[in-house]
């Protein structure tokens, strides 16, 4: 499995990958362009940063992968990479995933180049992981009243103790460095020229990407099933119906349709 994570994210940072773990493969999850260690440079366009990992792919002998995720911010890599490299990927699986409708709106656009630039992005977050280290409630509220379209105190009142855990150590790990800024450049829609058979997982209620992004996605991949979740937020893996969609996963990667 070749997975892409989302935003302010990079590689290490769970983003419901255990559900591929789990079901007996093995996940290649390289950090975006701007994340973890992987400099902006690497691909300075979506299309040129995925011939970059399939170079790796072939460095690391690997000729096929049973699917390639897009999360969240990942999305339009992991669609571009399905078009670009379809002898490489078998399937693609895009959960809570940006489109290619514009996106974000125009005042979070420039909030976004105000507190995630480099290097000003890491005193935004140094002050999210105090809080999440002082005042585990208020960060999560904070943060969840971003992600989900329900009111802040509704969604955290559903979690469990282990979903709180595990929002809070990602939240405590979160950084944009360069590589936010640079996710807010437009990309080419190429879902015209993806072909293979592809799983949509989105919750209507997502308030990090509208849930017209899937809609869009599944309308516009000729072989995409469009998967709803009942999840409260953006974290769908977190949501009450995961273990059904695991399922769907899961007979979706068993498939031998290709």
């Amino acid at each position: 499995m070749l997975v892409f994570h989302g935003g302010h994210a990079r590689a290490g940072l769970a983003m419901g990958e255990d559900v591929y773990a789990g079901a007996g493969y093995s996940i290649l999850a390289p950090s975006r362009p701007g994340y973890g260690r992987t400099p902006v440079s690497t691909g300075r366009s979506v299309g040129a940063y995925t011939d970059v990992v399939r170079d790796l792919c072939a460095r690391l002998d690997i000729t096929r992968v049973a699917a390639v995720v897009g999360v969240s911010g990942g999305g339009p890599v992991a669609a571009t990479m399905a078009a670009r490299h379809p002898d490489l990927v078998a399937r693609l699986i895009l959960v809570s995933a940006v489109g290619f409708l514009p996106y974000p709106d125009l005042g979070t656009r420039l909030g976004a180049h105000v507190a995630f630039a480099f290097p000003v992005e890491r005193l935004t977050w140094a002050a999210v992981h105090t809080l999440a280290r002082l005042a585990p409630d208020t960060c999560l509220r904070l943060m969840l009243g971003r992600l989900s379209t329900r009111p802040a105190g509704q969604v955290l009142a559903a979690l469990d103790a282990s979903a709180r855990a595990e929002l809070l150590d990602l939240f405590a790990r979160m950084r944009s460095s360069r590589g936010f800024v640079n996710d807010l450049r437009p990309v080419p829609d190429i879902t015209d020229r993806i072909v293979q058979p592809t799983l949509v997982i989105a919750t209507p209620t997502d308030g990090g990407v509208p849930y017209i992004h899937a809609r869009a996605l599944a309308a516009s991949i000729q072989r995409a099933v469009l998967v709803p979740s009942m999840a409260d937020s953006h974290f769908v893996w977190l949501g009450a119906d995961w273990p059904d969609i695991t399922h769907r996963i899961r007979a979706f990667l068993a498939t031998n349709e290709s």
